[in-house]
């Protein structure tokens, strides 16, 4: 059999490889293509448990010169600062306070006076 040639016809060894290196790209193409759909949902998950974790909290906007401070649910949008977020018992404590009212909002007062 001459050089170049297999017992499949007259495709070179040349012709195979780009052939599999074509195939190949593909192939690295529909990995990344996986790998960039895989991060999306990953960083959707990650929104998703951080969204669910702060319902389940609550914080305290800053008093302002023009206005009292307010205690909100922990996903408020109103106030979407995440920073400092505190348990159910605190936002009891900081809603007993006078000078802290509840977000007409999100109404964090619901379910924590009783």
């Amino acid at each position: 059999m001459p050089e170049g040639t297999s017992h499949f016809g007259t495709i070179s060894d040349l012709e195979k490889n780009r052939a599999l290196l074509d195939w190949l790209r593909w192939q690295v193409g529909q990995t990344e293509r996986r790998i960039r759909e895989l991060e999306i949902q990953e960083a959707q998950e990650r929104e998703r448990r951080e969204r669910a974790r702060a319902e389940m909290l609550w914080k305290i906007q800053p008093q302002r010169s023009s206005s009292v401070a307010l205690l909100h649910r922990g996903g408020c949008a109103t106030y979407p600062d995440q920073v400092g977020l505190i348990s159910r018992e605190d936002a009891m404590v900081a809603l007993a306070e006078p000078d802290i009212e509840p977000c007409q909002v999100c109404r964090p007062d619901t379910g924590l006076r009783g």
